[in-house]
């Protein structure tokens, strides 16, 4: 196992930010996996982001007044592979809406943040986890 690191963004400056904070009813609305971060503190991310169209990695200094970072333990060939293996897919509206009826679960080959994040780090039925819940998963208890 590797030592990786999940940032959870509490931002608020766009709106949509703020409103799944809301809904979620806690302070973070979106999940990047931190794959490595470099000497200038630049953070290589990899996550699904509607802004971005999808699954994809990014590079990003992650500001601690923005981000909550928690240390986990994962695999990180398998992280790389699965994203090797889903990069460029789309990003998952309709499961934002499972956020609101559970029964809903998203579209396959499609991926919400923690969603995508979930499954990188091996997570069975990463759809159940939306930003608030995939924290709470990471920081008081056993996958």
């Amino acid at each position: 196992m590797d030592t990786m690191h999940v940032a959870h963004y509490k931002g608020r400056t766009r709106l949509f930010n703020r409103l799944v904070s809301w809904w979620l009813n806690g302070p973070f609305s979106h999940t990047e996996l931190v794959l490595w971060t470099d000497d200038q503190g630049i953070s290589c991310c990899a996550s699904s982001s509607f802004m971005d169209g999808g699954v994809r990695v990014k590079f990003m200094a992650l500001d601690p007044e923005h981000w909550d970072i928690e240390e986990v333990q994962g695999d990180r060939a398998f992280a790389l592979q699965w994203l090797e293996d889903h990069k460029g897919e789309g990003y998952d509206l309709l499961g934002l809406v499972g956020f609101l009826w559970r029964r809903i679960v998203g579209a396959r080959r499609r991926w919400f943040c923690s969603e995508a994040v979930a499954a990188m780090l091996g997570f069975e039925d990463p759809w159940r986890f939306d930003p608030m819940v995939f924290w709470a998963a990471l920081t008081r208890g056993d996958r």
